[in-house]
């Protein structure tokens, strides 16, 4: 599916929409499709070379699909895990876009280690990566949202823990703690009418997944789990985030939205 076969919100037009991670896999199908929604983007990534790649790309889109001039969006470099540079990136998104009203927490790392290859700095690392910087990019951005009055703030989960998944105990932890976060943060901040809410995709079909993970055994595995037996792929969990982006979803917060084709 491309942006122009999928569903139009005015209510992103011109809002100002931040990706973590937004440089490959799903981020950068995310950067894509809020482009083309006519939203203002900045996204966050280590990955310098891709995401300068993308931006440029999207950059050259002669406009959105209703015809609403493209804003090319805006890409910093980043170490996540570095609340610091976490800081700075998103000040500079705000100082080339203005006050940020869509957040998505979106980076994350599903590296497989074992039980017994875990160090203290391991742990510490994974935490970082895949629960930390949802936390800081939330309290930097909160601010705009209440001035603005309202705002969507989307975490995303992961279906790993749900299912039991061993081989990556830090990853399925921190994962899990995301639906605590959002719920906490959906308290605190539901009184200046910002939503907060997870995504949890299923097992996403990106490059990543294919030519790390996804072998004949894991594909035979998802075709018995999933209700619908066809490859989930990073635009569908866009069209998720799109609505919990839009105005569309003004009274849905504290919830989880599952994209697996039926797996949980």
């Amino acid at each position: 599916m491309t942006p122009s076969a999928l569903a139009r919100y005015p209510s992103l037009e011109g809002r100002v929409v931040l990706v973590t991670g937004g440089a490959t896999g799903i981020g950068a199908t995310l950067v894509e499709h809020f482009v083309a929604q006519g939203s203002r983007v900045g996204f966050i990534d280590l990955a310098a070379e891709e995401g300068a790649a993308l931006a440029a790309r999207l950059a050259a889109s002669p406009g959105t699909p209703a015809g609403v001039p493209a804003t090319a969006p805006v890409f910093v470099p980043a170490d996540l895990t570095d609340v610091d540079a976490l800081r700075a990136a998103i000040a500079q998104v705000r100082q080339a876009l203005g006050p940020i009203g869509v957040l998505l927490n979106n980076a994350a790392n599903d590296r497989r280690h074992s039980i017994e290859s875990v160090t203290s700095e391991s742990w510490d690392h994974g935490i970082a990566v895949n629960l930390k910087h949802p936390f800081f990019c939330a309290q930097a951005v909160i601010e705009d949202m209440r001035q603005a009055g309202g705002g969507s703030i989307v975490n995303f989960g992961s279906l790993s823990w749900m299912i039991k998944q061993g081989g990556m105990p830090v990853y399925t932890t921190s994962k899990s703690a995301i639906q605590g976060l959002t719920r906490s943060l959906a308290r605190d901040f539901g009184p200046h009418r910002v939503r907060v809410n997870t995504l949890l995709p299923g097992w996403v079909m990106t490059d990543k997944q294919l030519r790390l993970w996804v072998n004949d055994e894991t594909r035979a595995e998802i075709s018995r789990s999933q209700c619908i037996d066809a490859p989930l792929l990073p635009v569908h969990i866009a069209s998720m985030a799109l609505f919990l982006a839009a105005d569309d979803s003004a009274m849905c917060t504290a919830q989880t939205f599952t994209v697996d084709g039926g797996w949980t």
